[in-house]
């Protein structure tokens, strides 16, 4: 048995490292292939048989021009000895490029996860860079200048889908419950790094000996606004590696997706301003409302978007295939409509995700909702890994002007500006949080403040005649991020581990916990309401209020717009435990001959789908129902009645043998006890369904009672003035103020009048008749109470549940 268990072993091992040899292989192919591709062709691949080593487009353009001069003298025309294969890279030189970096990004994530020893310890953001390091070094060692990476390529084609990747699977409770904090650690807190960085470092550069004199103060405040911003693809790297819990996940990841606006207009205000070389009040003040315009404006572009978005889905019930095309199509069109205006971008994309995601899903199929996510998922992994690269690459291949001075004091005002505002805020923040942010909450926060490539595409778009020092700059920057990613990055994990912060608990969401979630929001919204306290809850409500009375009904067709939430919720955890069944094998597969019936519908449908409607019930089977429910829940409440000095509860018509028979039994009870007692307390029970009834089911019950079962335990009347009495008032029995004391310890001066029916009086039957007369006074003195519910007996079980 240890020799099958140490040969499966062995087994196992050389598989292992049979899969990791393979992997190297391939990479070290791509590498090959990159090498080659970036290195310029000789006389073999110019069509004129010359060597060139100009780019793409120059060869195609000199490949046009000899065409044209072949066709204008067709007699110089060599023939060629095979005319059917030749060699044109040029031809398909970008596209090939790009698909090697793709597949190189794709293997080293593949790679980097088929080690787990390796991924434990090390971010794959930090492994990425270093692969980017040796790309760039090795295209360098070849002789060519390695690629840098592109602030164009990088703002319109790799960090949209990471963002919209994050705005459409954004949780939306968490987010809109922690937003006063987030947009306080995303506004305030980026303007005091921005300003406390850059006026300290202006500060540190008029030191004489730093030879930094001719950095001036605008050109501080614009790198400190560049470096300061919290990077949205660094914290998604590392963040979702160390499984950190909800709250300070979405509190740095929300951050670092707000603070966007704040850093576009703080820099196209001092990239303004350092180019004008004077700044006025009137400035701040227009910097102010840029802030507002940039913000909000990119919030409606998106929202906007959105809702288009939603309403195309209301109409593609016919044609399924193109349903994911709308969501990414209409998600860039907003991406891009907010940079035409210089707009946040970031923004546009996150309400474009977030105002869409609800409607649309409640339109399109299953299939196309399983094609959104996972390829969002790809794309937004692909981008991210070839961000990262090109990080490393560019490393190698930038110019860089290195200033011991400068790059040491950006890193440690980085780090003591990032902890300053994170206490100071958090400080000024739990006064008003309900959860407060703890010691190690903050550190969590502050110690994950990662810089990335978003503060290096800004560094690189400067403009060199304006800025001289764009490369110092430059360089200061990716020392900051290798800084955050390397040294941050690989020690959160750890940290995080000793200070023994809480995780992320992966937990299913089920129907109990979303019907008490339900419960608990029409709860407080009932209790702000009470208060007169419009908080968060009442506006939430109104808003829910809003979209399903109009908003539903214009963007989701058919049956579902009027469909509950949490039947909604339930046909979604319907349909994934149905998936996961299928996926584990527990399912019934079918024939492979037969045809999908939706992959034929999307094809060619001949017939419009049903929409899935509620099941209705029918009034005859609806009354037989509330029936049962009613008559059942009656003889309940028949078994265990209670009664107090408030409410005296009886049904006029409920006098069968069986009640009287009980209530006999009770009274009973109560006269040993009475014997026995000196004190009665009053139960209380549940309200009564009117005033009205209350006092007829009073009158009947007690008369019936006193006829039947104890006549001479109650009468209408005191038939002894020597006996303290209550007066219960059958007018009013909803008023504690009904219940008088009428000759407590002295007579009554004068006598009611017989036919007027003051209400029930409760004398105190007294079992033992032979007792001495001084005990009798004694009971005559003691305050007698109304006995409403003589409480469970002596059979019954003290932790029987009570149900009103």
């Amino acid at each position: 048995m240890a020799l099958g268990r140490l040969a499966l072993g062995t087994v196992g091992a050389s598989r292992r490292v049979s899969l990791q040899r393979g992997l190297l292989f391939l990479c070290a192919l791509v590498l090959l292939l990159l090498s080659e591709a970036v290195e310029p062709l000789g006389a073999s691949g110019s069509p004129g048989g010359a060597g060139d080593s100009s780019g793409g487009s120059h060869g195609l353009q000199k490949g046009c021009e000899a065409d044209v001069t072949k066709s204008k003298h067709p007699t110089n025309r060599t023939k060629k000895p095979f005319p059917v294969l030749s060699f044109d890279y040029e031809h398909v030189k970008t596209p090939f490029e790009i698909s090697l970096w793709v597949l190189l990004a794709s293997l080293m994530k593949l790679g980097f996860h088929l080690i787990p020893r390796l991924s434990s310890i090390v971010p794959e953001s930090c492994l990425l860079i270093v692969v980017g390091l040796l790309v760039g070094g090795l295209i360098k060692v070849v002789g060519e200048t390695p690629p840098v990476l592109d602030s164009q390529v990088f703002f319109l084609f790799l960090l949209p889908p990471i963002i919209l990747d994050a705005g459409y699977f954004l949780p939306i409770r968490p987010f809109s419950e922690n937003l006063g904090t987030i947009l306080m650690f995303a506004v305030v807190g980026t303007l005091w790094n921005s300003f406390f960085m850059g006026g300290l470092l202006y500060g540190v550069c008029q030191i004489k000996g730093t030879d930094l004199n001719t950095v001036n103060l605008l050109a501080c405040l614009l790198f400190g606004s560049i470096i300061s911003a919290v990077d949205p693809v660094a914290v998604l790297a590392v963040f979702e590696e160390i499984h950190i819990n909800e709250l300070l996940h979405i509190l740095v990841f929300g951050e670092s997706l707000l603070n966007d606006a704040v850093t576009v207009v703080l820099y196209h205000l001092f990239e303004e301003y350092a180019g004008v070389g004077s700044v006025s009040i009137l400035d701040v003040f227009l910097g102010v409302v840029c802030f507002l315009v940039v913000a909000l404006g990119g919030v409606l572009v998106g929202a906007f978007y959105g809702i288009l978005a939603a309403f195309t889905s209301r109409f593609t019930s016919h044609t399924r295939v193109i349903e994911p095309l709308f969501v990414f199509v209409y998600s860039y069109m907003a991406y891009l409509s907010a940079e035409v205006f210089h707009l946040s971008g970031i923004m546009a994309l996150i309400a474009c995700g977030a105002v869409m995601r609800p409607y649309v899903e409640a339109n399109i199929s299953h299939k196309s909702h399983t094609t959104i996510k996972y390829f969002l998922k790809m794309w937004s992994s692909v981008s991210e890994t070839l961000i990262f690269i090109f990080l490393g690459v560019s490393t190698v291949a930038g110019n860089h002007s290195w200033n011991w001075t400068f790059v040491t004091v950006t890193i440690i005002l980085c780090l003591v500006s990032r902890v300053l505002g994170v206490v100071g805020l958090t400080y000024v923040i739990n006064k008003f949080r309900i959860v407060k942010l703890t010691t190690k909450d903050q550190f969590i926060v502050a110690y994950g403040g990662l810089r990335g490539a978003i503060a290096f595409s800004l560094g690189y778009l400067l403009d060199k005649s304006h800025f001289p020092m764009r490369d110092m700059f430059l360089t200061a920057i990716i020392t900051v991020i290798f800084f955050t990613v390397f040294v941050q990055g690989m020690t959160i994990r750890p940290l995080v581990d000793l200070l023994a912060v809480k995780k992320k608990q992966e937990t299913k969401r089920s129907i109990n916990e979303e019907i008490h979630t339900q419960f608990l929001d029409h709860l407080l919204t009932g209790i702000e309401d009470i208060c007169g306290h419009y908080g968060h809850h009442h506006w939430k409500d109104k808003l829910n209020r809003f979209n399903k009375k109009y908003v539903k009904k214009c963007l989701i067709a058919g049956e579902r717009s009027k469909e509950p939430q949490l039947i909604a919720f339930y046909h979604k955890m319907e349909m994934k435990q149905a998936i996961e069944l299928v996926e584990s094998g527990g399912g019934v597969k079918l024939p492979s001959a037969v045809p999908s019936t939706v992959s034929m519908q999307n094809i060619q449908p001949k017939k419009p789908p049903s929409d899935r409607a509620i099941p209705q019930i029918s009034k005859g089977r609806e009354e037989e129902i509330r029936k049962i429910l009613r008559n059942n829940l009656q003889k309940t409440r028949q078994r265990l009645r209670s009664y107090n000095r408030h409410t005296l509860v009886a049904d006029p018509y409920e006098d069968g043998w069986n009640d009287l028979l009980f209530k006999r039994q009770k009274l009973m009870e109560i006269e040993k006890k009475m014997s026995k007692m000196s004190n009665y307390l009053t139960v209380p029970a549940a309200a009564p369904d009117s005033p009205t009834l209350s006092r007829a089911r009073l009158a009947s019950a007690t008369y019936v009672l006193q006829k039947i079962v104890y006549p001479q335990a109650y009468s209408s009347k005191p038939t002894s003035d020597d006996l303290p009495t209550i007066k219960v008032d059958l007018a009013s029995p909803q008023s504690p103020d009904s219940v008088n004391l009428v000759n407590e310890f002295q007579k009554a001066a004068t006598q009611n009048d017989p036919d007027d029916d003051g209400g029930l009086v409760m004398k105190v039957p007294f079992a033992d008749k032979d007792q001495g007369e001084q005990d009798n006074k004694k009971e005559q003195q003691r305050l007698m109470r109304c006995l409403s519910d003589p409480g469970p007996g002596g059979d019954e079980e003290e932790d029987e549940p009570f149900l009103p």
